[in-house]
C-alpha cells in the first residue's frame, strides 16, 4: 500500500484501498446518501419553508477548521440533519410557493448524478463526442416541442446551447450583438451603444450589459403601465430609440420578456421585432420561466413573434423538472457566438475542429469548460415525456387559477394585475383597511388611507405568514404597489396545499387587521371583528372552480 492506504489501516480506517474512487465503497455511501434524500423528500413538509436561522448560525456549530482524519460518512450525514437542514429554505417543499419554482426530479437529480460520475469537461466535441452530440440533439427535440421555428435547429443554420443561468443567456447574446456592431462601426464606438429592457425586465439584463462593457448610462429601462398589464409597450421602445438617435448614440439590443420575475406579465414579441428590425437592433426573448409553459399548445400563443427574434431562452430549472442549472438558448445565428467568444490556442486543435463538421460549445459561452448539462434534461424528457410534462404544468396552473379563485372571494383582498401562467399577485385592498379602521369610528378623521399604509399592510401580512414558516411566498413593488406572489411550481405540491396556503393567508390577515387602530385614536375602534372578516368556511373553499 502506498502511503495514505497505509495510514488509513494503521489508524483503523474503513478504507483499505484507495478511499477516492473506490467502486464498492461507493456503492455504500451512495445507496446511503439516496436514502437520505428519499427520507428528505419524505419529511420536507415538516420542516419550515423558510430557513429560521439568524445570519452566522453554522459558524457557531461548525469547528474552527478542516479535520484531519478521515471522518465517516454516518457522521457527516448526521451534521448534515442537524446542521445544515435547519439553514436551508425549502426550495421543494409543498408549501414553497416565493420567487419562481426551482422543481426537481427523480430523473433530473438522477441526471445530475450520473452526469457528476461521470465528470467529463465537454468543453470541445474532441473532449466527449457524447456530451456535445447529446446536447445538440436534446436542443433540438425542446425547439421542436416548443414549435420554435426551423431558424433555431440545426438543421436550419442555427442551434441550441446548454448554459447555467439566463445572465449567461443573456450576457452571450450581447457580446454577439455587440462584436457584429462594432465590426461595423468601429470598436471606439462601444460608449456609444445602448440597450434597451423594460422597468419589468430582469435585473441579470442590467448586470450583463454592464459585464459587456455597456455604459450603464445607456442601459435604458422602458416605464412599463397597468393599462398594458406591464408589458413593453412598441410604441415606447421607438420613442425611445428615436430619441437615442438624435443623441448621436447606436442602437444595439432589446431583452423583451415572457413571463416577468414581478408579475409573469408578457411584452408583445411580434411588434417589437418589428420596432427592433427597422433599427437593426438584436432582439433576444427572455423566457426563463414561462417559456417551460410554452409546450403546451394552449400556452404557445404566449411566444407568438419568437421567429422574428434573433434568440431565446428559458430555464429548464425552473419549471421542468431538471435540477439547477440548466439555461436553454437558442440562436439563428451561431456564428455570431463563435466570432465574439472563440478561442483557439495550440493545445485544443484537433483533426475534429478542424473539419468544421462539429460543434465545440465552448465558443458559445463564455466560460471554457462546461458539465454535462444534457444528460439529466435527456433523462427528464425520456422518463417522464413530452405529454406527461405538459400535464404537468397544466396542474400547476390550474392550481393558481383555484388560488385565485380563492382571492377573488374574499372581499379583503384583491388581484392586482392579470394572472398568466401560475403565479397570483394579490394584497389586503385599500377599501379593506379603510373599512377596518373607520367602520366604527365616530370621530370626524378623514376617510381614506395612502398607499404607504396599504404597503405597509400588506409587508407585514407577508413576513407574519413567512415567520410562521407553514408557507413562504415573496412580493414584489409595481407601479407603487406592494404585491404578494403566489407561485405554484413545486414538484410535490397539490391542490390541498394550495388551500391550507390560502387558510394561512386568512389567518394572519385577520389577525393583523384586527390590531389596526383608527388614527384618531390610541385604542382600536370598537367594533366585531367578524364585521370585517369573510373567511371562507372549508366546504365553500373546496367547493370553489377558478375562472379561467
Amino acid at each position: 500500500m502506498d502511503g495514505l492506504e497505509s495510514k488509513h489501516h494503521l489508524n483503523g480506517s474503513m478504507f483499505t484501498k484507495n478511499p477516492l474512487l473506490d467502486p464498492e465503497e461507493f456503492r455504500r455511501q451512495g445507496y446511503m446518501v439516496i436514502d437520505f434524500l428519499a427520507d428528505y423528500y419524505r419529511n420536507v413538509e415538516k420542516y419550515p419553508v423558510r430557513s429560521q436561522v439568524k445570519p452566522g448560525y453554522l459558524r457557531e456549530r461548525l469547528p474552527e477548521s478542516a479535520p484531519s482524519d478521515p471522518e465517516p460518512i454516518e457522521t457527516i450525514l448526521e451534521d448534515v440533519q442537524n446542521e445544515i437542514i435547519p439553514g436551508l429554505t425549502h426550495w421543494q417543499s409543498p408549501n414553497h410557493f416565493a420567487y419562481f419554482p426551482s422543481s426537481a426530479s427523480i430523473a433530473g437529480i438522477l441526471g445530475e448524478t450520473l452526469a457528476a460520475g461521470f465528470d467529463v469537461v465537454g468543453f470541445n466535441w474532441m473532449s466527449s463526442p457524447a456530451a456535445t452530440e447529446l446536447e445538440t440533439i436534446v436542443m433540438d427535440w425542446l425547439a421542436q416541442m416548443l414549435s420554435l421555428p426551423k431558424s433555431f435547429m440545426f438543421a436550419g443554420n442555427g442551434g441550441g446551447v446548454l448554459l447555467g443561468t439566463t445572465c449567461e443567456a443573456i450576457l452571450t447574446t450581447i457580446v454577439a450583438a455587440r462584436d457584429r456592431v462594432l465590426h461595423r462601426i468601429g470598436r471606439e464606438s462601444i460608449h456609444k451603444l445602448v440597450v434597451y429592457g423594460s422597468d419589468q425586465t430582469h435585473c441579470s439584463f442590467h448586470k450583463s450589459a454592464k459585464i459587456a462593457g455597456i455604459h450603464p448610462n445607456n442601459i435604458r429601462k422602458i416605464k412599463t403601465t397597468k393599462s398594458h398589464a406591464f408589458g413593453l409597450a412598441p410604441e415606447s421602445f421607438r420613442l425611445a430609440i428615436e430619441e437615442d438617435l438624435e443623441l448621436g448614440l447606436v442602437p444595439l439590443y432589446l431583452c423583451a420578456t415572457v413571463g416577468t420575475t414581478s408579475t409573469a406579465a408578457i411584452d408583445p414579441l411580434g411588434p417589437l421585432c418589428d420596432v427592433a428590425k427597422d433599427y437593426r437592433i438584436w432582439v433576444h426573448i427572455d423566457a426563463a420561466y414561462a417559456g417551460n409553459a410554452c409546450i403546451c399548445p394552449e400556452f404557445r400563443q404566449y411566444i407568438d413573434g419568437v421567429e422574428k427574434a434573433d434568440s431565446f431562452s428559458f430555464n429548464a430549472h425552473k419549471w421542468f423538472f431538471t435540477t439547477l442549472d440548466c439555461c436553454c438558448l437558442w440562436v439563428k445565428d451561431p456564428n455570431a457566438l463563435v466570432k465574439a467568444l472563440s478561442t483557439s490556442p495550440e493545445y485544443l486543435r484537433n483533426k475534429a475542429t478542424d473539419s468544421k463538421q462539429v460543434v465545440d460549445y465552448k465558443d458559445w459561452q463564455i466560460a471554457l469548460s462546461r458539465r454535462f448539462r444534457a444528460l439529466k434534461l435527456w433523462l427528464v424528457l425520456r422518463s417522464y415525456g413530452a405529454s406527461n410534462i405538459r400535464n404537468f404544468i397544466r396542474k400547476h396552473v390550474d392550481m393558481a387559477v383555484l388560488f385565485q379563485g380563492l382571492v377573488a372571494k374574499d372581499e379583503r383582498f384583491e388581484i392586482v394585475v392579470p394572472r398568466f401562467f401560475a403565479v397570483v399577485c394579490f394584497r389586503v385592498s385599500p377599501a379593506a383597511i379603510l373599512k377596518q379602521l373607520y367602520s366604527s369610528c365616530h370621530q370626524h378623521c378623514p376617510k381614506s388611507v395612502g398607499d404607504d399604509s396599504v404597503n405597509d399592510v400588506n409587508q407585514e401580512l407577508l413576513e407574519s405568514i413567512n415567520a410562521g414558516g407553514r408557507m413562504y411566498m415573496t412580493h414584489s413593488v409595481v407601479d407603487g404597489a406592494f404585491v404578494i406572489r403566489f407561485a405554484v411550481g413545486a414538484s410535490l405540491t397539490e391542490r390541498r396545499h394550495v388551500i391550507s396556503a390560502w387558510l394561512i393567508v386568512q389567518e394572519h390577515a385577520h389577525a393583523i387587521l384586527g390590531r389596526k387602530n383608527c388614527p384618531c385614536s390610541s385604542a382600536p375602534c370598537e367594533r366585531e371583528a367578524s364585521s370585517v372578516s369573510s373567511s371562507l368556511p372549508i366546504h365553500s373553499i373546496l367547493n370553489v372552480i377558478g375562472p379561467c
